[in-house]
C-alpha cells in the first residue's frame, strides 16, 4: 500500500525547490566561473570547440507528481486613478472598508466648474434639436403658403386669358349683363355714399366721422369708376392700346406663375438639404459636447468600478491628483486565483484547461484547497534560465487566513 498523500508530497516539492534553486545559484555561479576562466585563457584550442555546456534544471516531481509554485491573486482587483490633475477635496474611504460598485471614493476640486460645463452642453443641445425641428415644422409652412401662391398665379393667369380672350373676339350677353347689374348695384352705392358724407361735408377736415364717410365715398367712386369702364370695355370694340395692356398683364401673370410653380419646387420636398445639413452638424457637435463635458465631469470623481474591499489607499485630502498615478486600489476578496510562477515547457503538456488540482499555502501548510485550471498563457517568461508559462487557476474552496500574494503550492496530480 502507497504512503503518498498531498501533503506529503507538497513537504517533498518543498525540499526539492530548495534543492532546484541553490542548484540554480551553483548553476549560475559555474558559468560565472567558466566564463572568467575563458577570459584568462585568452581563446580555445585551435581547431577544438568550447568546451562549456549547459546544464538543464529538472523539473521538480514528488512520486510522479506535478507540483509548481504560484501566488494567490483576487479574482477580480483594479488599481484606480483620476485622469485629470486637481487638488484633492474629499476623500470618502478608508483602508479596509468594503465599497460597492459606483460608490464615490474621491472628489476633486474642479466638480462646480465642470458641472456648469455640462448644463451649458445641455443647453446647446436641446437649442440644436429645437432649431432642427423649427426647420421641419417652417418646411411644412412655407410648402403651403408656396401652394396658395401657385393657385393664386393660375387664377390670375385664367383672368388675363380670358380678359383679353373677350376683347379679341367680344363678350358673352351673359357677361355683358352681369356688368351692367354690377354698375347699377356700384351707383346705388355711391349715391348713398355721396348722401352719408353730404351730412359731414361742412365738418372740419381733422373730423373723425368726416373722414371716415369721405374714404367710404372714395372707395365707392373706384368701384363704380371700374365697373363702368369693364362694362365699356364688354359692350365697345377694343383699341390696340387695350389689347396691348391685355396682353402684357397676361405675359406678367404668366411670368408670376412660373415663378410661383419654381419656388414650389424648390420647397416641396423640404428643408434645404444645405440648411439640414448644418442644422444636423450643429445637433452632432451638442450631442458630443455633452458627451465630452459628462465624460469631464465623471473623471472629477473616483467611482468604484466593482464592490470589494479597499486594500490601498495612496491619497489624502488636500493633495494635488497626477494622472495615471494609482490612486485606490480594490479588490474582490471573495474569491481568489493562482498564478503559477514555474511551469516550465517540459511541465507544460501535463496540464489542461478544466483540470483539477490542489492548492497548498506555504504559510498554512496544513490547508489543501481544490481548484481548476482557468486558463494558460500563450506568452512565456524566462525565469532563471528556464522557459515558464502562466496557468490561472480558480479555488473553488476559500478561507478567511488566505491574503493577497501569499506563495502557494499548486499539485497538478499524477
Amino acid at each position: 500500500m502507497s504512503n503518498y498523500t498531498p501533503a506529503a508530497a507538497v513537504g517533498k516539492f518543498k525540499g526539492e525547490r530548495m534543492k532546484k534553486l541553490s542548484l540554480s545559484i551553483l548553476l549560475i555561479v559555474s558559468l560565472l566561473g567558466g566564463l572568467l576562466l575563458s577570459a584568462c585563457s585568452g581563446s580555445a584550442q585551435a581547431g577544438g570547440s568550447p568546451q562549456t555546456q549547459e546544464t538543464a534544471i529538472p523539473p521538480v516531481q514528488a512520486d510522479g507528481d506535478l507540483l509548481v509554485e504560484g501566488r494567490l491573486v483576487p479574482a477580480e482587483y483594479v488599481n484606480l486613478s483620476f485622469n485629470m490633475t486637481g487638488v484633492i477635496v474629499e476623500v470618502l474611504v478608508e483602508e479596509g472598508q468594503q465599497v460597492e460598485a459606483g460608490q464615490p471614493l474621491a472628489r476633486l476640486d474642479q466638480r462646480e466648474k465642470l458641472a456648469a460645463q455640462v448644463a451649458a452642453a445641455e443647453l446647446e443641445l436641446v437649442s440644436a434639436r429645437q432649431a432642427l425641428k423649427a426647420l421641419h415644422e417652417n418646411s411644412a409652412v412655407i410648402t403651403a403658403a408656396a401652394q396658395q401662391k401657385v393657385a393664386a398665379a393660375r387664377d390670375a393667369v385664367r383672368d388675363a386669358e380670358r380678359y383679353l380672350n373677350n376683347l379679341k373676339s367680344g363678350s358673352r350677353s351673359t357677361d355683358i349683363e352681369k356688368a351692367r347689374a354690377n354698375v347699377v348695384l356700384l351707383k346705388d352705392q355711391l349715391t348713398q355714399a355721396q348722401k352719408d358724407f353730404a351730412q359731414y361735408e361742412n365738418k372740419p377736415e381733422d373730423n373723425l366721422e368726416r373722414a371716415r364717410y369721405q374714404a367710404a365715398l372714395a372707395e365707392a367712386q373706384q368701384r363704380y369708376d371700374d365697373a363702368v369702364r369693364y362694362l365699356n370695355n364688354l359692350e365697345g370694340n377694343p383699341s390696340d392700346l387695350d389689347l396691348n395692356i391685355a396682353e402684357a398683364n397676361l405675359a406678367l401673370a404668366q411670368a408670376n406663375l412660373a415663378l410661383a410653380e419654381q419656388e414650389y419646387e424648390e420647397v416641396k420636398d423640404g428643408p434645404d438639404p444645405d440648411d439640414l445639413e448644418i442644422a444636423g452638424a450643429r445637433l452632432k457637435a451638442a450631442e458630443n459636447s455633452l458627451i465630452a463635458a459628462q465624460a469631464s465631469l465623471a473623471d472629477a470623481e473616483l467611482v468604484a468600478p466593482i464592490s470589494g474591499t479597499v486594500v490601498n489607499l495612496n491619497i489624502k485630502a488636500g493633495e494635488q491628483a497626477m494622472p495615471g498615478v494609482a490612486a485606490v486600489t480594490l479588490a474582490d476578496l471573495s474569491s481568489w486565483l493562482v498564478e503559477t510562477e514555474d511551469l516550465n515547457e517540459m511541465e507544460l503538456p501535463r496540464v489542461e484547461i478544466g483540470q483539477v488540482v490542489t492548492v497548498t499555502p506555504d504559510a498554512l501548510p496544513e490547508l489543501e484547497l481544490e481548484g481548476r485550471v482557468e486558463s494558460i498563457s500563450d506568452l512565456f517568461v524566462e525565469r532563471f534560465g528556464e522557459v515558464t508559462y502562466t496557468a490561472r487557476i480558480v479555488l473553488t474552496e476559500s478561507d478567511p487566513r488566505l491574503r493577497w500574494g501569499m506563495t502557494v503550492v499548486v499539485d497538478f496530480g499524477r
